[in-house]
């Protein structure tokens, strides 16, 4: 089931562990190799099927590494259903951060071929309020995230750090996400290159807006927040029911200064164009915070309102790279 990556009994390297939901492996889940996973450098081959639980890499595995041995991002799905508003065993609820199927807080984190989710859907829970269900939360330096999936509705992807004071890099490559309200939020200096955002149609809302796609909250002295680069953006909902992002600024933070700068990139009629941002609070407008766009193309991204849509002078551009945003890290192709 590992394919080319070898197996228990000839292993990739000695640092290779092995799971496999059906018993072919070391350990038949995922958390229980990141238990066993001790120390920097390890590396995690996950066979192909469906992972329910939930996982937590904590800070102290440094440079691990997942590789889905599927041929597809598809064939190994790691999820779970928990939302914000989810009661927990020993009480309350699990909040926002909770929720997250997988957490990964080590530096150095690398995931290949494999799919994150949270199939917690609000339908199913009419009386929980707290509908945030996160699929997973990074806050890791250094984290790459190559053909990878990220499938939820309401903040699915949470590329964080883990302090206010922490500029976290992370790098997203050809990867899909899917969601309807800020579900790709927080406060990272993140790069997403050739990918590709989902939203999706909503049947509890009457009217637009059905959502948002981004939703930073960079912190101030922070240079750099989201660049999007070299992606596309399409949609399930009718056009222009979405908003490409609103300013997340916490109230953990009220100093943040969102940042996102959306170029060359394709934006589908599902955005609306004459007014693609919106408050998340009106004490924060979007307009002072720091959003921009550079040689986009798409419906969605046609300029109707120069007011409305912030653009990057060509000398500004070249500000606004991946090489800027890592800096000395090269994540692997």
């Amino acid at each position: 089931p590992f394919g080319r990556y070898g197996s228990p009994a000839a292993r990739r390297t000695p640092g290779t562990l092995y799971v496999d939901p059906h018993g072919r492996g070391d350990f038949t889940t995922v958390q229980a190799a990141v238990t066993a996973a001790d120390g920097s450098g390890r590396t995690l081959v996950l066979a192909p099927g469906v992972y329910r639980e939930t996982v937590s890499v904590d800070a102290g595995r440094t440079e691990m590494t997942w590789i889905g041995a599927g041929d597809d991002p598809r064939d190994v799905v790691i999820v779970y259903d928990n939302a914000a508003g989810t009661p927990k065993p020993g009480g309350g609820t699990y909040g926002t951060s909770g929720s997250a199927t997988t957490t990964v807080r080590a530096d150095g984190f690398t995931a290949r071929r494999i799919t994150f989710a949270n199939d917690w859907l609000r339908a199913d829970h009419p009386g929980v309020s707290g509908t945030q269900a996160v699929a997973i939360k990074v806050m890791g330096d250094r984290s790459a995230f190559h053909h990878c999936r990220f499938l939820g509705h309401q903040d699915t992807l949470y590329a964080d750090s883990g302090a206010l004071t922490v500029f976290a890099r992370q790098y997203f490559s050809h990867c899909y996400v899917e969601g309807d309200v800020d579900f790709v939020f927080g406060r990272a200096t993140a790069v997403f290159e050739h990918c590709h955002f989902r939203t999706l149609d909503r049947t509890d809302l009457a009217g637009a807006p059905y959502g948002f796609v981004f939703a930073p909250s960079t912190a101030g002295p922070n240079p750099r927040g989201y660049l999007v680069t070299r992606s596309r953006i399409s949609s399930e909902a009718p056009d222009g029911y979405y908003k490409l992002a609103r300013p997340w600024v916490p109230s953990s933070d009220p100093t943040a200064r969102p940042s996102l700068v959306v170029r060359d990139t394709w934006l589908g009629p599902g955005i609306d164009a004459v007014a693609p941002y919106a408050n998340m609070s009106d004490a924060f407008p979007w307009q002072n915070q720091r959003f921009a766009e550079y040689r986009n193309l798409g419906p969605g991204a046609r300029v109707t309102a120069t007011e409305n849509r912030p653009r990057l002078t060509a000398a500004e551009a070249g500000e606004h790279t991946e090489r800027a945003y890592l800096g000395d890290w090269r994540p692997d192709a």
